[in-house]
């Protein structure tokens, strides 16, 4: 898995991998990428990641992160070009939604990497190497 030097989207997932240490090799592979992100300076998120990542890492995977250091790794992770979306995208993202047969959330990512202008989205919930637009699904799982 190597990171090029356009922007790159990083969804729910492939987050709260990396910082899941009960998550076996999907931890070390997902924790790799987003270090590889994070030294080059092209990672993008959303709000809505953000959001999601918090409520997972805390509540839903086998060994809970606190809060405290949830809040932490998401204080670290703002300095990264985070979307916040507005009415128009949520527009946006039901015609995403539409046009690709995808779930509304996923649309609402989709949208966001849209808006930060990345090439790429890190996911394991949306079809490796379909593209949608400009934007390319890759599974670093996968790779």
């Amino acid at each position: 898995m190597s990171v090029s030097r356009e922007k790159q989207f990083v969804d729910t997932n492939i987050l709260v991998y990396a910082h899941d240490i009960s998550a076996g090799t999907r931890h070390v592979k997902a924790k790799a990428l987003l270090t590889e992100l994070w030294n080059s300076g092209n990672g993008c998120l959303s709000i809505q990641v953000l959001q999601e990542f918090y409520v997972t890492i805390t509540q839903k995977v086998s060994r809970p992160l606190a809060p405290e250091t949830a809040a932490s790794i998401i204080r670290d992770l703002a300095c990264w070009q985070v979307h916040t979306p507005k009415p128009p995208d949520v527009l946006e993202a039901i015609e995403i939604q539409m046009r690709h047969k995808v779930s509304f959330w996923d649309a609402m990512i989709l949208r966001s990497a849209q808006a930060l202008d990345c090439s790429t989205l890190w996911s394991e919930d949306l079809n490796p190497g379909q593209h949608y637009g400009a934007i390319r699904v890759l599974n670093p799982f996968l790779e």
